[in-house]
């Protein structure tokens, strides 16, 4: 086995212990949510055992990231991202800003004047302002957000976010599966 490859497989078992300490598991409540034994899911994490397909595929799932941020697939040479923004009707304009499905999603999106339609649907939603106002209508209750400012939301009460006047708003949005919510890091706990 090369070195470079020894070294991706030795790093699959810490960076598995880290993501299962920042969602707050342990090893146990992981085997629950995964199927995988608590043995087979120690071992792995201390790199007694080489990760594996059938392993890993579930573990991505659980910790809803990509296969390749487990494994820290090599660069692939250019680091540039491609953005590939999407027309939408009278103007406005979505940019997407992630690639992998399955977990947080992040846009950029200019809206343009729209009329008020409530939606509903699983998932949790931020909104950041970054040009313009932008007007917030959650359920009976309405908000008018300015750059700078920032909204959160779970999506199952009603909700629906555009300009707050005649000029287009500019945000950053962030969509995520039903029960993910923004975390705020401040530093360790040791340190506080």
């Amino acid at each position: 086995m090369d070195a470079d490859l020894a070294r991706i497989l030795d790093g699959i078992g810490p960076r598995l212990r880290v993501l299962r300490r920042d969602r707050g598991l342990t090893l146990e409540a992981l085997a629950d949510e995964t199927g995988i034994s608590l043995s087979t899911l120690s071992r792995l994490e201390s790199g007694k055992r080489r990760p594996t397909l059938d392993l890993l595929i579930p573990l991505a799932r659980a910790h809803r990231v990509a296969l390749d941020q487990l494994v820290a697939a090599p660069a692939t040479g250019d680091p540039r991202v491609h953005l590939r923004p999407r027309r939408g009707s009278q103007g406005s304009v979505l940019v997407p800003l992630t690639q992998y499905p399955g977990r947080v999603q992040v846009f950029k999106q200019v809206l343009s004047r729209r009329e008020p339609k409530l939606v509903t649907h699983a998932g949790h939603e931020w909104l950041y302002v970054l040009a313009g106002e932008l007007r917030l209508v959650l359920g009976a209750r309405e908000f008018t957000l300015r750059p700078g400012e920032i909204a959160e939301f779970d999506t199952a009460e009603p909700h629906w976010f555009g300009p707050a006047g005649d000029r287009a708003v500019e945000i950053l949005h962030l969509f995520g599966p039903q029960g993910d919510q923004a975390v705020v890091r401040t530093g360790s706990a040791a340190a506080t």
